[in-house]
């Protein structure tokens, strides 16, 4: 028997997608937590609003590692129709509380003092609002599809996304476009959400927005596509690794081609995007399953492995943290009040250059966490949400 034939394709959890995950919420804890929003390297910041930046890799990735993830936790329970009630209602209540934690976390700290008008403003789109959308859709349609109707699903929404668009006219504007404020997204945001309850940076538009979600439901199946794949018994371990790498590349030739006519843009979510990335994210996936869960080369993981069991966890904390810090004032020797962050932050401004400062704030944030992780880890604390 060779190497590659020894994965248990049933296995509950494969170390390279705890690995992927870890790495990717440490990459967005690194990037929602620079010391300035004013001084970020390029690669740190989103794209303007055509184009992909590393930074605007990290949301679709954490999606696509959700729907494989989805593969993996209800493979096994598919098969069984007597028991799918029971799982889509345990997703539901996952769903909820995810959406709940997004929630708090635009309503926190203004709910304890101003409650009335934290709720009359409260930005009801987000990351954990998204993540729990796609993770109760795509488990539902997993569940009840088989995997060819899954990619026709996934092929589906591409298109009618696509229409939506790049043809239908904007009430209002009196055309198809995809610009900021003017596109069909942005217009059905403020129709249905207000602008009291956008996000705060553009009040006009949402990057978490209710049409855009549709395309992300597509990723999350994208995820689910790649897991059910890497699932299959009468594959070995070699044979799956180069067909991914093979779907990868042209999902990535796909993306580029579409992205002439429909651009990759991850504030819209564009169906370019989706290929893009969810390419991307394949070939990733397929290299760290390769060397971490066939090759054994395991030894360099447990650094991300702590922050893949307790992804969630902790991307609700590293958000949670820095409005507490913003809370607690101190007073200066002048009689005036700086915030414990801003009082944190003072020594790298003093031995760094803006920039540097900046990320080598977001390195320590990262690396503060870790150290919490890991001892979470070595004490089986793991926290489901």
């Amino acid at each position: 028997m060779t190497k590659s034939q020894t994965v248990n394709p049933n296995s509950a959890r494969l170390l390279s997608l705890d690995f992927f995950r870890g790495a990717t919420v440490a990459a967005m804890i690194l990037v929602n937590n620079p010391g300035s929003w004013g001084h970020i390297y390029a690669p740190l910041e989103h794209a303007e609003w055509n184009g992909c930046t590393p930074t605007d890799l990290v949301f679709p990735f954490f999606l696509f590692i959700v729907g494989v993830s989805i593969a993996y936790a209800m493979g096994s329970k598919k098969e069984d129709p007597a028991i799918h009630s029971k799982i889509i209602l345990k997703a539901f209540k996952r769903a909820l509380i995810l959406f709940g934690l997004g929630l708090f976390l635009s309503l926190f700290p203004k709910v304890f003092t101003d409650p009335v008008d934290a709720f009359q403003h409260v930005r009801i789109p987000g990351v954990l609002q998204r993540i729990a959308v796609v993770f109760f859709i795509a488990s539902i349609l997993f569940l009840k599809n088989s995997e060819k109707n899954i990619f026709r699903i996934l092929i589906l929404i591409l298109a009618v996304y696509w229409a939506l668009m790049t043809f239908v006219p904007v009430p209002g504007t009196g055309y198809a476009n995809l610009e900021k404020e003017t596109n069909l997204g942005a217009w059905l945001d403020r129709s249905l959400l207000t602008e009291a309850h956008l996000w705060k940076s553009a009040k006009t538009w949402d990057p978490e927005g209710i049409l855009s979600t549709l395309p992300a439901i597509a990723t999350g199946l994208f995820g689910v596509l790649v897991g059910a794949y890497l699932r299959r018994k009468d594959r070995d371990a070699a044979t799956k690794v180069t067909w991914l790498f093979c779907a990868g590349t042209a999902a990535i030739f796909l993306g580029l081609l579409w992205d002439l006519q429909f651009p990759i843009n991850k504030a819209l979510w564009t169906s370019s995007y989706v290929l893009y990335t969810g390419g991307l994210a394949t070939m990733i996936l397929a290299l760290c399953y390769w060397i971490i869960d066939v090759q054994q080369y395991n030894k360099f993981t447990r650094p991300f492995v702590v922050y893949g069991v307790n992804a969630i966890t902790v991307f609700f904390l590293s958000g949670l943290i820095p409005r507490i810090l913003n809370m607690i004032k101190l007073n200066r020797a002048d009689g005036s009040e700086i915030s414990l962050q801003t009082w944190l932050y003072a020594p790298y401004t003093e031995y760094f250059s803006p920039i540097n400062a900046s990320l080598a704030w977001a390195i320590s944030f990262v690396l503060f966490w870790l150290i919490i992780l890991w001892i979470m880890y070595n004490r089986k604390i793991i926290i489901k949400v």
